[in-house]
């Protein structure tokens, strides 16, 4: 059974966020952990040492969490009714990033699930400050959905690459368990910034090539084209599905980021996409929750 997390802070966003997630794993058993985080507006001594628990001043956080996920889960359940799904949700006197790092580090979940901005998120930026940080530090792959999108089936991946790195399998297993299971046709991109390729190039192509033999990929080149852009007209042009990208230093990630305001790249990219960290970590099973949690 696969683990899902999924941080919601009420907005729209999030909510179009979880019900991508309950179509997109529709089809598999799965476990969600729905996640709210709050602090107060004002820090004092006792928050910082115990939390609300022990604070003399009511915390309001606490029952606008409670509420926020119970709605949230009236509504999951109002909408979708898929027997494979249960659900779990937590509250938590923490920020959204530090919370989500001490849960994966228990290495139980197998995706997060979040959108690309949150409540306060404005339309001039690719992605939100939470986002970024959760994508830059997750050990676990992030599948991001713009604001906004509404699912549909895939039927088709793009995996872009400039064959200068070699890829880790349980990384390249990720990217070919999930086309599989979709039954989905793979496009490996090459954005051929350089003329030549060189032998290290040459051998990552074969790499690739023996690795998805089996899922009968497509290699697609993009010639004298710079990453970003290259990849957003092919997204144009091309209208895949779903992008992954290999979350790795200089990376196709790295360099949007480095540029998250859409008036400075004009554009920021229209599917849904999975980050999958180059630390990749395989869950195991085995260790328990840090966190109690409620199961609905």
């Amino acid at each position: 059974m696969k683990k899902i997390l999924l941080p919601t802070d009420f907005s729209n966003n999030a909510w179009n966020a979880i019900c991508y997630a309950l179509e997109f794993f529709k089809n598999e058993k799965c476990e969600f952990h729905i996640l709210h985080t709050y602090t107060p507006i004002f820090y004092r001594i006792d928050y910082i040492i115990g939390g609300p628990t022990f604070s003399a001043v009511p915390d309001k956080g606490v029952d606008i969490a409670q509420a926020g996920l119970d709605k949230t889960l009236v509504d999951i359940k109002l909408k979708y009714k898929n027997a494979k799904h249960i659900f779990k949700i937590r509250s938590a006197f923490n920020t959204l990033t530090n919370e989500v790092k001490e849960l994966t580090e228990t290495n139980i979940f197998d995706f997060i699930v979040m959108g690309t901005q949150g409540a306060t998120g404005a339309k001039e930026i690719f992605l939100g400050t939470n986002t970024v940080h959760i994508i830059r530090k997750s050990t676990i792959p992030v599948l991001t959905v713009p604001s906004g999108y509404e699912f549909k089936e895939i039927k088709s991946i793009v995996f872009p690459t400039d064959y200068r790195q070699s890829y880790q399998k349980k990384n390249l297993h990720i990217l070919y368990t999930l086309t599989n299971t979709l039954k989905a046709q793979l496009t490996i991109l090459h954005i051929k910034e350089e003329y030549d390729l060189n032998e290290e190039q040459k051998m990552n192509i074969k790499v690739l090539a023996d690795h998805f033999k089996k899922l009968e990929p497509s290699f697609v080149e993009e010639r004298g084209k710079l990453m970003p852009q290259a990849i957003h007209e092919y997204i144009t042009e091309n209208k895949p599905d779903l992008l992954v990208m290999i979350n790795r230093k200089h990376s196709f990630l790295e360099r949007l980021r480095e540029k998250s305001n859409v008036d400075a790249i004009g554009f920021h990219i229209a599917i849904p996409f999975i980050t999958i960290p180059n630390n990749q970590q395989v869950p195991d099973k085995n260790r328990d929750e840090k966190r109690d949690s409620v199961t609905a």
